[in-house]
């Protein structure tokens, strides 16, 4: 494999670090199953080149992108808090509804960025080549993101969102406003893909409507992969984990679309996506089933 597309798999993989970092808000730490992911990386990317098109700064429209991906998270929290809609179900209407909106935002299926200015073209010194460039501001972006969250899930509000998702009926008896904490933390959430969203436009050259199509996917793929290659309870860890989740999925994509002798095309994306999502789940069930069987044989 290139040294271009090493730096290109690892490029896509800082992304979607973010986006794992989201997925692990809600589907680990509230414990939230949340579709709205598929809907709310197209936005934060629709928002991002709409915005950049019509002469805001790079920054400011990637800063309206994590906003609207906020609101966009908040609604599928209000629908199953106000509403009594169950989570599930309010993700898909919201990742439903957001197609259109998406639609409707950017006016055509694509806006292409190609000669517009970006965070990384405001950014970088151009010392470098692009490919070289854009991952280390994206290492930055990420570890800025991740050192954030660790900080907030030692607070007061972080530990009770904690709460919320391990024993929402214990939570409420303490006090914990359940309600609320998952309004934030699906704000805090669907924000963190948006900005991958937004980010994922600027380099890729354009947004287009069907870029979340598998968004949750890798997300889940990423979070699967980090907890069985880094186990812990520490959130520093976790967190770390789901990052290096998402760049070793994009390794493995990247070097089975570029290795020759298996045969396997662009069109097998999907398929090396399915392959690689099942061996990270069944991967934790082997390493359980060979403790236990270590443990029996001890015993004995």
């Amino acid at each position: 494999m290139s040294l271009f597309s090493l730096m290109g798999a690892l490029e896509i993989g800082l992304i979607f670090g973010l986006v794992s970092l989201g997925v692990l808000i809600s589907f680990r730490v509230l414990r939230f199953p949340d579709l709205t992911v598929d809907g709310s990386f197209p936005l934060g990317a629709a928002v991002a080149a709409v915005f950049i098109v019509n002469g805001f700064d790079p920054f400011t429209a990637t800063l309206f992108a994590m906003l609207a991906g906020a609101v966009a998270g908040f609604i599928t929290g209000w629908l199953n808090v106000s509403l009594r809609i169950m989570d599930l179900l309010a993700s898909i209407l919201m990742m439903i509804a957001l197609y259109s909106v998406n639609l409707r935002i950017m006016g055509r299926p694509n806006i292409p960025l190609i000669m517009e200015p970006t965070v990384f073209s405001l950014s970088l010194p151009g010392w470098f080549p692009d490919y070289i460039e854009r991952p280390l501001l994206l290492v930055l972006v990420v570890i800025v993101a991740k050192l954030v969250l660790d900080w907030y899930f030692s607070t007061r509000s972080g530990l009770a969102m904690r709460a919320t998702g391990s024993n929402p009926r214990m939570a409420r008896s303490q006090g914990v406003a359940t309600g609320r904490s998952i309004l934030g933390g699906m704000a805090l959430s669907n924000a963190l893909v948006a900005l991958a969203g937004a980010l994922f436009a600027q380099t890729q050259g354009g947004a287009d409507i069907s870029m979340g199509i598998g968004t949750i996917v890798i997300g889940l793929a990423a979070v699967i992969i980090g907890e069985s290659i880094m186990p812990s309870r520490r959130m520093f860890i976790i967190t770390l984990s789901v990052i290096v989740g998402a760049i070793l999925y994009r390794f493995f994509i990247a070097l089975a679309l570029n290795s020759d002798f298996i045969g396997l095309h662009a069109q097998d994306l999907n398929l090396v996506t399915a392959v690689l999502v099942t061996i990270a789940l069944v991967l934790p069930l082997i390493k359980r089933k060979f403790k236990r069987t270590k443990v029996s044989a001890k015993e004995s």
